[in-house]
């Protein structure tokens, strides 16, 4: 039996300050028809205008991803993305009074037990089921990759490497599905180096930071905690990735690993499956 597309049961409400600008923003999530996607409109904006969460709409990755539609652009969805992705919201209309999704908590845990708790409305509409039918890989520099291998079930996998101590070389990996997304995944918070987070505010990024809203280390010790997981900064990474291949509809089943990785990599693992491989 072939699922239906899903929408929001009700509307889904958040306000909080962007991680990066800073800049306190109102979300509200709506229910849409079956098949409209996923797409933000900013609603302080003459016209509305409606950006679509498609990987074609990716303009940058610095530090974070960023959607454009005609002038109008939305930045850091990968944590919102992510939850409504693995918690099976299919078509969603995302309204927002400014230009970057608030960073709440720094995971996607509020996102994703406010979905649980409304819950889902099944459309008449069927979900494409696709599957990945040859190998996608992508290299970068200093041996960091994405890749898609064909694969029985949904599952991601990521890898990261730091000098940190405190951080190190960690894996995380999760067979998709709601509750475990939901409990091994979504709490996982932005993490940080302490030398990184003041170069980016001296460069004037990390304006809604707070060690409310992350974990931060120096080079032997986290400075705030305790942490949620042992391996919390790999599923934080695993929690990016998923956000930033949510980009893709459908997402092909497969197995999805990253390495080293960041946004930019991401999104083009997210374009290669866009175009078809």
């Amino acid at each position: 039996m072939v699922d239906p597309r899903k929408t929001l049961a009700d509307d889904v409400q958040f306000t909080g300050r962007g991680l990066h600008t800073g800049k306190p923003v109102e979300v509200r999530i709506r229910p849409v028809g079956a098949g409209d996607g996923r797409f933000f409109v900013r609603m302080d904006l003459p016209g509305e205008p409606v950006i679509r969460a498609r990987a074609a709409f990716v303009t940058d990755t610095t530090r974070s991803t960023t959607l454009a539609n005609e002038g109008a652009s939305v930045r850091t969805p990968e944590h919102l993305l992510a939850a409504l992705a693995r918690m099976g919201v299919d078509d969603a209309r995302i309204e927002i009074t400014g230009p970057e999704v608030p960073i709440l908590d720094g995971s996607a845990l509020p996102w994703a037990e406010a979905i649980a708790r409304v819950g889902l409305s099944a459309a008449y509409a069927p979900r494409l089921e696709t599957v990945l039918e040859a190998p996608i890989w992508v290299p970068s520099n200093g041996g960091a990759f994405v890749a898609a291998l064909p694969a029985p079930e949904l599952r991601f996998s990521c890898g990261i490497v730091f000098d940190a101590a405190p951080i190190g070389e960690q894996w995380a990996s999760l067979l998709a599905s709601p509750e475990r997304f939901l409990a091994e995944v979504a709490p996982a918070r932005t993490f940080g180096v302490l030398a990184d987070v003041e170069a980016m505010q001296a460069r004037g990024l990390l304006a809604g930071g707070s060690l409310d809203a992350a974990i931060v280390c120096d080079g032997t010790k986290w400075l705030n905690g305790p942490l949620r997981f042992p391996d919390e900064p790999a599923r934080h990474k695993l929690l990016d990735f998923m956000g930033d291949l949510a980009l893709v509809d459908p997402l092909p089943r497969a197995h999805y690993l990253a390495f080293k990785a960041g946004h930019a990599l991401h999104v083009r693992l997210s374009q290669r499956l866009t175009e078809g491989g």
